[in-house]
Protein backbone atom coordinates (compact mmCIF):
# COMPACT_ATOMS: atom_id res chain seq x y z
CA UNK A 1 0.00 0.00 0.00
CA UNK A 2 1.53 3.11 -0.75
CA UNK A 3 1.88 5.64 2.16
CA UNK A 4 -0.17 8.04 1.12
CA UNK A 5 -3.12 5.86 0.92
CA UNK A 6 -2.36 4.07 4.56
CA UNK A 7 -2.11 7.41 6.15
CA UNK A 8 -5.53 8.11 4.57
CA UNK A 9 -6.74 4.87 5.90
CA UNK A 10 -5.53 5.52 9.45
CA UNK A 11 -7.36 9.02 9.26
CA UNK A 12 -10.77 7.49 8.53
CA UNK A 13 -10.08 4.56 10.76
CA UNK A 14 -9.55 7.50 13.72
CA UNK A 15 -12.51 9.30 12.52
CA UNK A 16 -14.42 6.20 12.63
CA UNK A 17 -13.40 5.60 16.30
CA UNK A 18 -14.53 8.48 16.89
CA UNK A 19 -17.67 9.01 16.21
CA UNK A 20 -18.29 5.64 17.25
CA UNK A 21 -17.38 6.62 20.65
CA UNK A 22 -19.19 10.17 20.58
CA UNK A 23 -22.39 8.15 19.75
CA UNK A 24 -21.65 5.71 22.34
CA UNK A 25 -21.23 7.93 25.01
CA UNK A 26 -23.95 10.05 24.27
CA UNK A 27 -26.34 6.82 24.36
CA UNK A 28 -24.64 6.18 27.95
CA UNK A 29 -25.45 9.40 29.74
CA UNK A 30 -28.85 10.54 27.82
CA UNK A 31 -31.97 9.23 29.72
CA UNK A 32 -33.89 6.77 27.74
CA UNK A 33 -37.27 8.63 27.53
CA UNK A 34 -34.60 11.13 25.30
CA UNK A 35 -34.15 8.06 22.60
CA UNK A 36 -36.27 7.04 20.35
CA UNK A 37 -36.33 3.28 20.59
CA UNK A 38 -34.27 0.61 22.93
CA UNK A 39 -30.93 1.81 23.99
CA UNK A 40 -29.51 -1.78 23.20
CA UNK A 41 -30.76 -1.64 19.50
CA UNK A 42 -29.34 1.97 18.96
CA UNK A 43 -25.77 0.24 20.92
CA UNK A 44 -25.62 -2.22 18.01
CA UNK A 45 -26.46 0.25 14.93
CA UNK A 46 -23.85 2.66 15.81
CA UNK A 47 -21.59 -0.39 15.33
CA UNK A 48 -22.16 -0.21 11.41
CA UNK A 49 -19.11 2.14 10.30
CA UNK A 50 -20.16 5.48 9.49
CA UNK A 51 -23.94 4.99 8.73
CA UNK A 52 -24.51 3.85 12.20
CA UNK A 53 -23.50 6.86 14.37
CA UNK A 54 -24.83 8.96 11.76
CA UNK A 55 -27.68 7.62 11.75
CA UNK A 56 -28.48 7.84 15.91
CA UNK A 57 -27.47 11.40 15.63
CA UNK A 58 -29.70 12.41 13.10
CA UNK A 59 -32.73 9.90 13.58
CA UNK A 60 -32.44 8.25 17.38
CA UNK A 61 -32.25 11.25 19.90
CA UNK A 62 -35.49 13.28 20.36
CA UNK A 63 -35.09 17.14 19.62
CA UNK A 64 -35.42 18.93 23.14
CA UNK A 65 -37.81 21.85 23.67
CA UNK A 66 -36.13 25.29 22.81
CA UNK A 67 -36.39 27.88 25.61
CA UNK A 68 -38.26 30.71 24.60
CA UNK A 69 -36.45 34.10 24.66
CA UNK A 70 -38.01 37.36 26.13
Amino acid sequence: MPPAARIGTVIVGALQLAFLAAAQRDISRRPAEQIRGSKAVWRMVTLINFIGPGSYFAFGRKRLPQPTRK
